[in-house]
């Protein structure tokens, strides 16, 4: 991302922000799904993330900007490790054996927790009615979406499937708190790009033990690698980590972390329709509701921020209506 202004950045970089984040984000479970089937999970987390990092990086030198600081360094392996390393590395393991549907469905939790760890805005977040009844409402849309393939679950099926869900309640909290370490705490610099780059490049090394222990480095080959597992990782690296992931930690200095972690109910929605398109699925009536209650929560969310320029436009009229009137 451009460089970073924390007081009133563009809104035409800030809606491409969270564009990118919707749009990019909610593809990767397919892309991630066909990148596992040439790659251990760990040894995809390690290649994606150190590669992405260290393209950026070496962009943020090539533009002369400060990379390496010690207190940066420091601050975002902690949210790198939290967010990449937790949050993510457990998505990348579970969707060898889970549906990307219940895998995301898990996944938007995220949204909750950020609004129960980010203690300094509780007062705000939990007086705005439209910020509790877009979450609540959002998770609900989420399950609708996903409603068929959780009423033919059977837990009993496969324990690995009961691990991952298990899984899945650890990871959002390690997402979501690692992005608000990252919001209050960004560094000396105060550079998302170098920022994101050292958390990456952290990240892709916190995957290098499991990769090593779990034995996947003896049975992993990189000649029996499809070429379409090169591209689906090819993929994860440009857009799914340089691109998104870059937009994400930058949207986190500008914009409130509630509104940015609308992305975590509208991932879902682009991963349907990509497996509308893409996969040859059908979506059902329920599914289209539940589309549109995300979509409907994702403006709850925000409508705070939609009110305050209307009723201050409101307060400047009616000022200049009685400095009229008293002249008169």
């Amino acid at each position: 991302m451009p460089s970073d202004q924390k007081k009133s950045p563009p809104i035409l970089l800030v809606v491409l922000a969270f564009f990118t984040v919707y749009t990019v984000w909610g593809s990767t479970y397919f892309f991630i799904a066909r990148a596992l089937h040439g790659f251990p999970p760990f040894f995809l987390g390690t290649f994606r993330f150190i590669a992405a990092g260290l393209l950026l990086l070496a962009w943020c030198k090539f533009k002369g900007l400060p990379v390496f600081d010690k207190k940066n360094i420091f601050n975002a392996g902690i949210s790198g490790v939290l967010m990449l390393g937790v949050g993510n590395g457990i998505v990348i393991w579970v969707e060898q054996f889970m549906t990307s549907g219940l895998v995301a469905i898990m996944v938007s939790s995220a949204a909750i927790w950020f609004v129960i760890l980010d203690r300094k805005l509780w007062k705000q977040n939990f007086s705005n009615k439209f910020t509790v009844a877009g979450l609540i409402i959002g998770f609900l849309g989420v399950i609708l979406l996903f409603w068929e393939q959780l009423s033919g679950f059977e837990i009993g099926q496969d324990k690995r499937t009961v691990l991952g869900m298990i899984l899945l309640i650890i990871g959002p909290i390690g997402w979501a708190g690692g992005s608000l370490y990252s919001k209050y705490h960004p560094g000396n610099n105060n550079n998302a790009s170098v920022s994101t780059a050292w958390q990456m490049i952290i990240a892709g090394l916190f995957f290098i033990p499991p990769f090593l222990l779990s034995g996947e480095a003896q049975q992993f080959s990189l000649q029996d690698v499809p070429a379409s597992a090169w591209w689906s990782a090819g993929y994860l690296v440009i857009f799914g980590s340089i691109l998104a992931f870059s937009a994400y930690v930058w949207l986190l200095q500008v914009r409130p972390a509630t509104q940015v972690s609308t992305y975590a109910y509208v991932n879902p929605v682009v991963a349907v329709l990509l497996a509308v398109f893409f996969g040859n699925e059908i979506i059902s009536g329920i599914q289209i509701t539940g589309l549109v209650v995300i979509l409907g929560s994702v403006l709850l969310i925000n409508m705070s921020k939609y009110k305050k320029p209307v009723q201050t436009e409101l307060h400047t009229e009616g000022i200049k209506n009685a400095e009229k009137a008293e002249s008169a």
